[in-house]
């Protein structure tokens, strides 16, 4: 008999076979990346706060084991792009430790540690399978009033330590294996202006923490841990590879740019510089900050994760790969360097109130410094400051109320295209205004006009986009106080191969009590009955000779108000007719008369 031996198959590992499916790794992916996008509707429908309803103040992601970042909500705040969320759950496995961080536990953290002003907290909680820890989900909220020296405790233009700005939160538990610690919530409330707000908004953010936590537990119950950890790296290899293969396509070589803040709020009139040098080479991308001014007095502070390395991966990813969602391997090749005490890395203890607010003008530097290198990518200077603007007091119910908006302005124009207007800076992303509409219905004033600004965009070939003014008036205000932070008037945006710099921001009151007007830049008044308030954003800088423009486009703009007659005939050298055309034949002759004296 023929004996005929049938071979064993070997046991196979259903998990590794998974692990290895493209297919199944990118449907996780996908999921993933879905999951914050998805949280941060949640947090916006649930909050309580315009500043998280209608500014979007917060940041949303899921964050691995290591406390680096997987995938981020599309429309988190750019100021903590790939660095806040991770911050804190590093600092948590740090000061509590794995074994100690259980499922149903929310972690707090702000202050020194992800180097924001103390309203940005971070709250965490950690997701496990079968107690092996798989990473965390984190919500970044900025709380609405934490304390300090004055209404919202961050606006402070004076303050010159970080306790004059409200209460830190030193790595704590506010839940404990699903249960509330009763007197961290008691501190928290007990330390702020508005805990019925600040409860709401901190139910949304707890509630975006455990619903991101099951949703990522979904998935692993779905496809299993192994598939996830699969997908999870490959996500990492690709937004390295995809970012180093973007720096391999810039040309190499050190490129230098160099701008200023106006002051500290503190030592007024002393600028504070931003020196960059950018250097690409085979080692990657680094950006140098070693020749910004030294750690201020005042409240611009940042600590060097917070700062430095948060508003160069900014400009990183707005350059590298803007569109694709953001991921700790985008920053693989990104080297920053910026050495101890500098504003944007400073040491403990530093006021950082108003830190922030230098980021869209870091970034914006950073960009400009590769201008030269890269004509038909990096615009001109944009109008670069939040200007962050607060009214605070008494609203129609009878309670204490605070409503914070910011300017948006003019962009910079490119070398194809006239800038955007009315955007907000590049620190900020999405962040919407505040809607006329629901601030004139909750609170004691009035928004009598808000309308772009003729001639504030840059002239130039290319125009730059235009600011933006706000009107208010005040007919029965109610302890009413303006608080207002606004930048880079002495160092307006800049335009490029010839192209003339935006016009710069500037804010005014109007009192009606001795009728005089007073010019605001950090400040904090008290607003009377009858006054007036403009607040105008600045323009984006222009690209090239204003002499170039399309005489068609500059009288465009002029229909559409942009560009005012006179200025269309004193920069771009346009003349225009009684019956609104341009009149061709003294164009011509003003335009060589105008490029003869150049």
């Amino acid at each position: 008999m023929n004996h005929i031996q049938v071979a064993k198959s070997p046991s196979i590992d259903v998990a590794s076979v998974a692990a290895n499916d493209p297919i199944e790794r990118q449907i996780v992916r996908q999921r993933l990346i879905a999951i914050p996008n998805l949280i941060e509707k949640n947090v916006e429908r649930t909050a309580f706060s315009l500043l998280v309803q209608e500014y979007k103040d917060f940041a949303i992601g899921f964050v691995d084991a290591e406390g680096l970042l997987v995938t981020q909500s599309r429309y988190s705040l750019p100021a903590f792009v790939a660095n806040a969320l991770g911050l804190a759950a590093r600092e948590a496995l740090a000061v509590i430790g794995e074994k100690n961080l259980h499922t149903g536990d929310i972690v707090l953290v702000n202050g020194y540690v992800i180097g924001k002003h103390l309203n940005d907290v971070v709250a965490l909680t950690p997701i496990r399978s079968n107690e092996k820890l798989i990473g965390f989900f984190a919500v970044l909220v900025h709380w609405i009033d934490v304390g300090g020296r004055v209404v919202g405790s961050c606006f402070s233009a004076d303050a010159t330590d970080i306790w004059q700005e409200g209460f830190q939160l030193p790595t704590v538990k506010l839940m404990s294996r699903g249960e509330r610690v009763e007197d961290i919530f008691r501190i928290i409330m007990a330390n702020s202006r508005f805990p019925d707000l600040l409860a709401g908004d901190l139910q949304a953010q707890l509630g975006g923490c455990f619903m991101g936590r099951n949703m990522v537990g979904e998935v692993i119950a779905d496809h299993g841990v192994d598939v996830v950890e699969a997908a999870m790296m490959e996500m990492r290899r690709d937004a390295s590879a995809a970012s180093a293969r973007a720096i391999a396509a810039l040309p190499k070589g050190v490129y230098k740019a160099r701008s200023f803040l106006d002051d500290d709020g503190v030592n007024r009139g002393v600028p504070l510089f931003i020196d960059v040098v950018v250097t690409i080479d085979n080692n990657g991308l680094t950006i140098d900050l070693s020749g910004i001014s030294q750690q201020a007095l005042g409240p611009v502070n940042l600590s060097f994760d917070g700062g430095a390395v948060a508003f160069a991966r900014i400009a990183a990813k707005l350059l590298l790969s803007p569109h694709s969602p953001v991921n700790e391997g985008d920053f693989d090749g990104i080297h920053v360097i910026a050495p101890e005490g500098r504003f944007l890395s400073a040491r403990p203890g530093a006021a950082m109130g108003q830190g922030g607010y230098s980021g869209a003008s870091v970034a914006d530097t950073i960009l400009s410094a590769l201008a030269g290198a890269l004509p038909d990518t990096v615009p001109a200077g944009h109008h670069g400051t939040y200007g962050v603007h607060t009214i605070t007091g008494i609203n129609k119910a009878g309670e204490r109320f605070l409503c914070l908006d910011a300017m948006s302005g003019g962009w910079g124009a490119f070398s194809q295209a006239d800038g955007p207007s009315a955007f907000r800076s590049m620190t900020h992303g999405d962040v919407r205004d505040v809607p006329v509409e629901i601030q004139e219905a909750m609170y004691p004033y009035r928004i009598v006009a808000k309308r772009l600004v003729p001639d504030s965009g840059g002239a130039g070939r290319q125009r730059g986009g235009l600011g933006v003014e706000k009107v208010y008036a005040f007919p029965e205000p109610k302890d009413l106080r303006f608080n207002v932070n606004v930048e880079r008037i002495g160092c307006p945006p800049w335009g490029l191969d010839g192209g003339a710099s935006g016009k710069p921001p500037f804010v005014e009151l109007a009192s009606a009590a001795d009728g005089k007007q007073r010019a605001l830049r950090k400040d904090d008044i008290a607003i009377g009955t009858g006054d007036s308030l403009r607040v105008v954003s600045g323009g984006g800088g222009g690209y090239g000779s204003p002499l170039e423009r399309d005489m068609h486009l500059v009288l465009a703009d002029v229909r559409d108000g942009y560009v005012s007659r006179e200025a269309a005939m004193r920069i771009y050298g346009v003349i225009i007719d009684n019956s609104g055309n341009v009149d061709f034949k003294a164009t011509a002759a003003t335009r060589k008369t105008m490029h003869a004296a150049q």
